[in-house]
């Protein structure tokens, strides 16, 4: 979710792998590889992209926040009962 947070906002900014990476002092192929999530970057290079993209790493990291607790809500057209000893899941 941190790499999907970075790309929206590099997005947001219209720049490029390459203008980002150089700002942030890392190559544009490990920039795309943690966007991607096929990197698991430091905190260190996280605050430095965070840093190229004008955002904190507190400001990143809450946006990422934000995002898991909608994505973890349960809708109300959700709801688990259990009938006769199985689990149901209503439409």
């Amino acid at each position: 979710m941190v790499g999907d947070q970075l790309r929206r906002r590099r997005h947001h900014r219209d720049e490029t792998l390459t203008e980002t990476a150089g700002n942030a002092g890392v190559s544009p192929q490990y920039l795309s590889e943690v966007e991607r999530g096929l990197k698991e970057p430091s905190s260190e290079m996280i605050a430095a992209i965070a840093g190229a993209l004008d955002t904190s790493l507190i400001e990143l990291t809450s946006a990422v926040a934000d995002e898991l607790r909608q994505t973890t809500a349960a809708p109300a057209s959700a709801a688990v009962s259990v009938a006769r000893g199985a689990f149901a899941l209503a439409a």
